[in-house]
């Protein structure tokens, strides 16, 4: 998905997650097995988090409004 917003966001297929993590945008489970994004940030690469793709896209909204939708 690359670089948007002064962010990477890295897409991980089903195959690929074999952790479980805790989404930032609902604080839900991401269990193995589960497509997801991996969002990096350009400044802070340690801080990167992964987030259901359903939750990262409300979040761009929020933080973003209509430009993250014309992208």
């Amino acid at each position: 998905m690359g670089d948007l917003f002064g962010v990477t966001v890295n897409p991980i297929q089903p195959y690929q997650a074999t952790k479980t993590y805790v989404c930032p945008g609902c604080e839900g489970t991401i269990e193995p097995g589960t497509f997801h994004l991996v969002v990096i940030p350009d400044e802070a690469i340690d801080m990167r988090r992964h987030w259901h793709h359903g939750c990262w896209h409300k979040e761009l909204r929020r933080t973003y409004g209509a430009q993250a939708s014309r992208r």
